[in-house]
């Protein structure tokens, strides 16, 4: 019976490290690793928060709309947030652009409130620069960072998020480098208590050959 234990020690720990193995198998590929040659920033980003994870669309696919999570601006309620999250939407090479259905989506961090928009995509290509509406830092007052987006894509097509209205658009991002947008990252600060939230802050995108 003792030399029985063992034995059943390391079938356990045997079995254990095959469901981890398995299990970090199932990660979705858009959470692989994958090269990008360049990466887009604007000058108007707030500094509240932390940058979250890089996620970037699975390989060979590039980002052809976006849908963003709002919460809307309400006048009888002294802490908006307004842009919460921004979700790119992938699709292959191969897809017709007349009738766009994504392959995946990706996200960065998000924050704890609102909803989120349908998505828009480009009339053909992909997204490729980037312009941010912020509201700068209210003192006193309410709080709200980033509040709407906006895309060019790659065949001169122009999108405008569904955000909020606070703030001003800031400079666009350079244009992207390689074929289009392909992952993304986001600053977001975490739920502050009875203080003042202001959820996403700023974002950075990589574009792909």
């Amino acid at each position: 019976m003792h030399h029985f234990i063992p034995v059943i020690f390391s079938l356990l720990a045997f079995i254990g490290l095959q469901v981890n193995v398995q299990s970090s198998g199932r990660h979705s590929e858009s959470s692989i690793e994958r090269s990008f040659v360049s990466l887009l920033m604007v000058p108007n980003g707030m500094w509240y928060g932390l940058w979250g994870d890089r996620e970037m669309c699975p390989r060979g696919t590039y980002a052809a709309g976006f849908s963003l999570k709002v919460e809307k601006l309400t006048h009888d309620i002294w802490d908006n947030t307004a842009l919460n999250g921004i979700r790119l939407h992938c699709v292959s090479l191969s897809k017709d652009s007349n009738s766009y259905e994504e392959d995946s989506s990706v996200k960065s961090e998000i924050g704890s409130w609102g909803e989120w928009t349908e998505t828009k995509w480009c009339p053909s290509g992909f997204l490729t620069a980037f312009q941010l509406r912020v509201q700068t830092p209210q003192g006193i007052g309410d709080d709200t960072a980033a509040n709407n987006i906006r895309f060019n894509c790659s065949q001169g097509y122009f999108l405008q998020g569904d955000g909020t209205d606070r703030g001003e658009w800031g400079a666009w991002s350079p244009p992207c480098q390689g074929r289009g947008m392909c992952g993304i990252r986001t600053r977001i600060e975490e739920p502050q208590g009875i203080k003042d939230d202001s959820a996403l802050n700023d974002v950075r995108i990589f574009c792909c050959d």
